[in-house]
């Protein structure tokens, strides 16, 4: 697997990201004799070609621009989306409570867009594998140019799938042959039995899941199969703070509910696991309870066919000039798209949807 160049003198082909002086992002792919058109001005690609990471360049209207190398976290913020992304924050947890680890072999369902599977791809390493599934082949073609638009290259030890887990994993892996397993999918109870013939006895199942209701249902599921450790909820809220002089204060913006995640381990075949000592609960349910609590009514997040057409385009002609330009690993096309960090909208991020 081709890695991004992370340092050095910038060349063409790098991919950099400039910020204006009001916070204003751009992310161009550098080339010889182009130009960087905005309306505060025009900045030509090889005043930086050579210049080193964090530079500060000054376009012909005396703007000046600094010049950095993107972080993943900016790629997968700004890349074309099929459907909705597994944020940073919520990544950064899923990578930590499933303690993802090099070599892993790693399965992960609901591959959307491709932003954790990036991730994905980077804590396991060269030497490990990452298994994905998706059931829609549009998001899938999405999520395999945006890699090969960052890596370089398509990662020789990444297999995608496009169909659903429960008939594709018996034939993808070996049973007990699997390290961790990541579900971001609209009903992950439905996949517990092949999860679990997957996995090896301490492996890790962590479910990445938008509603209580959908939280609820695949805690009991867990619980309900005997299999696993008792299952561990959170969610993670990110809020910055404006620090300046004496001016120190949270941020009026913050990124806050996106998904919950709960996680369990997988136990050895025929063990019992002890029940945990606690008072008697007065939410005492049936199995009619649990069903009327469920997501099934909610249905998936649709994309018009013209706004997912306009997506599965730009994300197949970066990956087209990444496999193209043929001077090493690292470098990729990224459109000259000017963007800025979204608000998160009521249903942005809003696992489950591929």
């Amino acid at each position: 697997m081709s890695a991004p160049r992370s340092s050095g003198p910038f060349r063409a082909g790098d991919r950099v990201q400039l910020t204006g002086p009001k916070g204003r992002m751009n992310t161009i792919t550098l080339e010889p004799g182009k130009l960087f058109h905005s309306h505060r001005g025009v900045l030509a690609h090889d005043d930086i070609i050579g210049l080193p990471d964090g530079s500060v360049v000054t376009n012909n209207a005396g703007v000046e621009h600094l010049a950095l190398r993107p972080l993943l976290t900016d790629f997968v913020m700004s890349m074309p989306r099929g459907a909705a992304i597994v944020y940073p924050k919520d990544a950064a947890q899923i990578l930590a409570l499933a303690d993802i680890f090099p070599g892993a072999t790693v399965v992960e369902a609901g591959v959307g867009s491709g932003a954790l599977s990036l991730w994905l791809l980077r804590a396991i390493g060269p030497e490990g594998r990452l298994h994905s599934f998706e059931r829609r082949e549009e998001f899938a073609e999405v999520a395999r140019a945006n890699a090969v638009t960052f890596l370089g290259s398509d990662p020789k030890n990444w297999t995608l799938t496009v169909g659903d887990l429960q008939d594709s994993l018996p034939a993808a892996v070996e049973p007990a042959s699997v390290d961790r397993v990541v579900l971001d999918m609209l009903a992950p109870w439905e996949t517990l039995d092949a999860v679990t013939a997957a996995l090896k006895p301490g492996g890790v199942v962590i479910c990445y899941v938008a509603t209580v209701t959908q939280l609820s249902r695949v805690a009991e599921a867990i619980r309900a199969s005997g299999d696993y450790t008792h299952p561990q909820s959170s969610e993670t809220m990110v809020r910055g703070w404006h620090v300046e002089g004496l001016a120190v204060r949270p941020d009026h913006r913050m990124i806050a509910h996106t998904g919950f995640l709960i996680t369990a381990r997988r136990l050895a075949p025929g063990t019992l696991l002890p029940e945990l000592k606690r008072r008697p609960s007065k939410s005492d349910y049936s199995d009619e309870d649990v069903e009327a609590w469920t997501p099934g009514a909610l249905g998936e997040r649709q994309s018009s066919p013209k706004s997912l057409r306009k997506r599965m385009r730009e994300a197949s002609a970066s990956a087209e000039l990444a496999r193209t330009r043929g001077d090493g690993p690292g470098e990729g096309d990224f459109a000259d798209t000017e963007w800025s960090e979204p608000a998160v909208a009521p249903d942005e991020g809003a696992p489950g949807v591929g």
